[in-house]
């Protein structure tokens, strides 16, 4: 634990000019007398630390010293191509390695270039979960990430409908979408999605799987994501909407089944409203979507939908009256 901390600390002062020993403690998140016992073993060790007293004072590198221990490891090479995900690394695990990665390629640079990573970071930031929602991270994703990055089997409890399940699992690939965290993962012979927000418990047996170097995570995840939307639009409605009305549509329902709707249907007719025929999931999730269109937005069929309309149109007229 130490011999990692000395390391960060080189590491740092390489890729800066000069650091306080408030800013070293927080940085390495130990105590500033720690940072000065640090500073003492690695000046014995012959790494030239020098220690600038006063209130401007601070710890540098003399000399242009340059470690050579800037290589980096598989695990941090890894992280840092996710070094954009800080709240996904976070929670697999993995935000130490992308941390030690950063440092090191850092250190690598030019001086002219030190500023790069800062530079980006306040440039561009990815927050992947939708608006107004509170999410959970899973329990056990770690242990779900750790077996997708070492390619081993999983035995895996998963709640499914009423009952939980066992199941053995080979883990190909963690998602992220829309905050939810998803793996995908072959269970015989079959590549299957998995809430993992579902699982109960997880157990790694040991055993390495080979991977089928065929097997493409976005591609696999594109065409299972658009089975999905296509099993759950079971119903139809038919509408007449505004211009208006058909540039919100996408919004409001799903946005593909939207889109093709749009294009499948004919130009506007004398009052400037588009008659199309829509995909939903249910014809109640098809009225909480489509009402907020308001007037934007006529329910044509069926009729026992369109007269759920009308009557609340009415309400609301009274309403506001």
């Amino acid at each position: 634990m130490r011999a990692a901390r000395l390391i960060k600390m080189v590491l740092i002062l390489q890729a800066r000019p000069s650091m306080t020993g408030p800013e070293l403690a927080r940085e390495l998140q130990v105590s500033e007398r720690t940072i000065t016992r640090d500073a003492l073993a690695l000046s014995e060790a012959g790494v030239p630390v020098y220690a600038d007293r006063g209130r401007a004072g601070g710890y540098r590198l003399v000399g242009g010293y340059r470690t050579r221990l800037t290589g980096l490891g598989r695990s941090e090479a890894e992280a840092l191509f996710l070094s954009g995900l800080p709240g996904a690394l976070r929670e697999m695990g993995l935000e130490d390695a992308a941390s030690a990665a950063r440092l090191k390629v850092s250190a690598a640079l030019l001086p002219s270039l030190k500023d790069a990573s800062d530079s980006a970071a306040q440039r561009f930031h990815l927050d992947a979960p939708g608006w107004y929602q509170e999410l959970k991270t899973p329990e056990l994703l770690p242990a779900v990430a750790e077996a997708v990055w070492d390619d081993r089997r999983i035995k895996a409890r998963y709640r499914r409908r009423d009952a939980e399940v066992e199941r053995e699992l080979e883990p190909y690939g963690l998602v992220l979408k829309a905050g939810v965290w998803y793996l995908c993962a072959r269970a015989r012979t079959a590549f299957r999605v998995y809430r993992i927000d579902r699982f109960t418990a997880v157990d790694m047996d040991g055993q390495v799987f080979d991977r089928d170097e065929d097997f493409d995570l976005p591609a696999f995840w594109e065409e299972r994501a658009g089975q999905f939307v296509r099993s759950i639009l079971r119903a139809e409605v038919v509408v007449r909407v505004t211009e208006d009305g058909a540039r919100r549509l996408p919004y409001v329902t799903d946005r593909a089944a939207a889109r093709e709707a749009l294009a499948a249907a004919e130009g506007p007719d004398g009052q400037g409203r588009m008659t199309l025929t829509l995909p939903v999931e249910s014809h109640e999730v098809a009225y909480g979507q489509l009402f907020a269109l308001g007037p934007d937005v006529e329910l044509l069929e069926p009729p026992e939908l369109r007269a759920l309309f009308a009557d609340s149109s009415e309400r609301a007229a009274r309403l506001y009256r």
